[in-house]
């Protein structure tokens, strides 16, 4: 059986397994279903870098597709595009990548620490943006049992501030407010709770189905809708922490964000180009 090789990193506990662009895997949902199962990972990374003219005036720039653990692709992924642009620098030694997502262009940066900022564009709460059924923004709206405000950072959010984030069963309240019929492509369901740094977070990914130990896009729109709210002013940075460690987003006066946080580099192995697992995206 031909082995496909890959890399895992995570970024605050948010597993990835990267594989190269140009590897032969005929069937990519199949592949990321069953390698995600076999490592419990949040994801896998294709990564092609591109051809540059190597004058070195611009920076690298590396295709990145993430398939999520159904077998879906997510648009964009804020912790997933950390990974990315260290793989990126470890290849190029450049200090600067560019991302082409299914979202638009990310710039990276990173640090000597292996931490990297990402800027994660201007978040929207424009319903056809979301997406929402509805004919306004969706802010402090009830729904399902918690006041939600509807944001798309790269992917849907429905954020709801809590006093607690850990009296949350998010195992049941989170999948009625990420499938409500108001959300026509779904959302992530986050929760965020005040604290003395910044937020507390806790998040239902839409595509793995379940709480992840970080969600980058979910930081980020728990800033957006905090500044949204007036809770924090523009250009202030805040420490948002989910379960795998903090994470710094700044929401500038121009709305656009920045996300930095730390990532690491866990191990090298193969996994099977075909699987017997068949491919299920949830649609």
């Amino acid at each position: 059986m031909t082995e496909v090789p890959y890399q895992k990193y995570h970024g605050t506990g948010n597993d990835f397994a990267v594989v190269e662009g140009h590897e032969d895997v005929p069937d990519r949902p199949a592949f990321a279903i069953a390698l995600c199962a076999d490592l419990d990972a949040d994801g896998v990374l294709f990564l092609e870098p591109e051809e540059t003219d190597g004058d070195g005036e611009e920076p690298p720039v590396v295709d990145m597709t993430l398939y999520q653990p159904d077998g879906s692709t997510a648009e964009m992924c804020g912790n997933g595009a950390r990974v990315a642009g260290r793989w990126g620098s470890e290849r190029t030694g450049a200090d600067e990548v560019l991302l082409e997502t299914d979202a638009g262009p990310r710039h990276t940066r990173i640090h000597e620490d292996w931490s990297v900022t990402v800027e994660m564009g201007t978040p929207s709460f424009d319903p056809a943006a979301v997406p929402v059924e509805a004919d306004e923004p969706m802010v402090e709206t009830e729904l399902e049992g918690y006041v939600v405000t509807a944001v798309n950072t790269g992917v849907p959010h429905a954020v709801a501030f809590v006093d607690d984030v850990q009296a949350v069963d998010i195992d049941a309240d989170a999948p009625p407010i990420r499938h409500a019929d108001v959300f026509p492509e779904g959302a992530n369901a986050t929760f965020a709770a005040r604290t003395t740094e910044g937020f507390d977070q806790r998040t239902f990914e839409r595509g793995v189905e379940g709480e992840t130990l970080s969600c980058g896009t979910g930081a980020v729109a728990i800033a957006a809708v905090a500044t949204h709210l007036g809770e924090i002013e523009p250009g202030e940075s805040t420490v948002v922490s989910p379960p795998g460690g903090d994470l710094t987003v700044t929401v500038r006066e121009d709305w656009t964000t920045t996300l930095r946080g730390p990532t690491a580099f866990e191990f090298s192995e193969t996994a099977p180009r075909d699987p017997d697992t068949p491919a299920v995206v949830d649609g």
